[in-house]
């Protein structure tokens, strides 16, 4: 069996004894990813700066990983309204521009006041 590897980046951490990201062989799976600014530790009010974050820290965990956005299976958001849809198509589209190569996707809505997310990956051993 593969060994297990914690994956950690700057910016962005759990309270509790929780890696951002868990690695098992070509598996890579996120903890809740919240939308906080890395710089900062603040979730921003604005939605966009939410998003843009969010995608800001799974970038850095693939990268952690060894791996990039081609190697993303599935993505989920909680988001706290539907217009989150049209906010987060933005980044999802700049980052996965064939639509017959696109992740999966499922966003939750009316799910509290700021964003999150969480992705699985299958990356090269």
């Amino acid at each position: 069996m593969a060994k297990r590897k914690s994956i950690h980046i700057d910016g962005l951490s759990h309270q509790t004894a929780i890696p951002v990201a868990s690695r098992i062989g070509p598996l890579l799976v996120s903890s809740v990813i919240s939308p906080v600014d890395p710089s900062t530790s603040n979730v921003p009010a604005a939605l966009d700066s939410q998003v843009a974050n969010i995608f800001r820290h799974i970038e850095k965990m693939l990268a952690a990983a060894g791996g990039n956005w081609s190697h993303v299976a599935k993505m989920e958001f909680w988001a706290p309204s539907a217009e989150a849809r049209a906010v987060i198509d933005i980044p999802w589209v700049q980052r996965f521009p064939d639509p017959e190569s696109r992740p999966a996707r499922h966003t939750h809505l009316g799910q509290g006041s700021a964003l999150s997310a969480s992705f699985m990956a299958y990356l090269p051993e």
